[in-house]
């Protein structure tokens, strides 16, 4: 079962628009899974820290000589930024969720999405928190907002989650590449048979199911600790087995898409291609 969400607040603010603001506190909704895997030194199995070295000269340095910097585009000069004047540099939106327009949530495309946050209520805004919830969750609008954290400006979308408002950092549309220059099919690509389109749509409505995410789990996660364990259990002595056998992608095995589509529509798993090696063999 999924733990519950950090009671500690990582920000604290207001929701803001219109006239309206509403002070909330930002918890983690999300836990990391995947494996722990500590740096070691096989000779003496001694952990390997991390240290902060000067590059130049090779040294650690400590904590309290690191500064930030910027780099100047075209030289090795920096500007150098104390945290005071980074914060002073947006003085207004530092503690303010700013709304900035309301959208229908399937106008924002899963490319944007980054990380969940929950909001919480802070102080006495419990009412007009709720309220805000509400309009959002009978109006089936999401509201598009900036804030900044980390001595970083994101871009967010306030979310209604049953009893609570969560906020989804988004990335900037800068930072999604174009897939211009990817050897992509164009759309209504000759070669696309009507008959395949029309089973791969079959398939696909066969396939379609309510979203129950609790129905997917980790299970190479779930897959290493149960080897940690058995090696463990058996003095280091466990032989490592492959977690699954990696698909043959050799251009030698192509299929016949119609044949595989069939297949998949009956529910019966498509004959593996013979190998041409294996096709000469039997000609000769």
């Amino acid at each position: 079962m999924a733990s519950k969400a950090s009671a500690r607040a990582i920000w604290k603010g207001a929701i803001s628009f219109g006239l309206v603001h509403v002070p909330v506190s930002l918890h983690t909704a999300t836990q990391e899974q995947e494996i722990d895997f500590d740096w070691l030194d096989k000779r003496s199995m001694d952990p390997v820290g991390y240290k902060r070295v000067n590059k130049r000269t090779g040294k650690e340095i400590a904590k309290e000589h690191i500064v930030k910097g910027v780099r100047l585009a075209g030289s090795d000069d920096y500007v150098v930024l104390s945290d005071d004047e980074i914060k002073a540099a947006y003085p207004k939106r530092t503690q303010t969720l700013q709304i900035e327009s309301f959208v229908k949530a399937d106008e924002v495309s899963f490319v944007y999405i980054e990380k969940p946050y929950y909001l919480a209520p802070d102080g006495r805004s419990g009412r007009v928190y709720a309220l805000l919830r509400e309009a959002l969750e009978k109006s089936g609008v999401i509201g598009i907002a900036r804030f900044v954290l980390h001595n970083k400006e994101h871009l967010a979308a306030l979310i209604p989650a049953g009893p609570a408002l969560m906020l989804g950092v988004l990335r900037w549309a800068e930072e999604i590449r174009s897939p211009e220059g990817l050897d992509l099919p164009k759309a209504g690509a000759a070669g696309v048979k009507a008959a395949e389109l029309k089973m791969a749509q079959q398939l696909i409505a066969q396939m379609t199911s309510a979203w129950k995410p609790a129905q997917f789990k980790d299970d190479f996660t779930t897959a290493i600790h149960k080897l940690v364990a058995a090696k463990a259990k058996a003095g280091k002595k466990a032989t490592v087995k492959p977690f699954e056998e990696a698909p043959d992608t050799s251009s030698s095995n192509v299929v016949d898409l119609s044949e595989l589509l069939r297949q998949s529509l009956k529910g019966k798993p498509a004959k593996a291609p013979a190998k041409k090696a294996a096709s000469r063999k039997k000609a000769a």
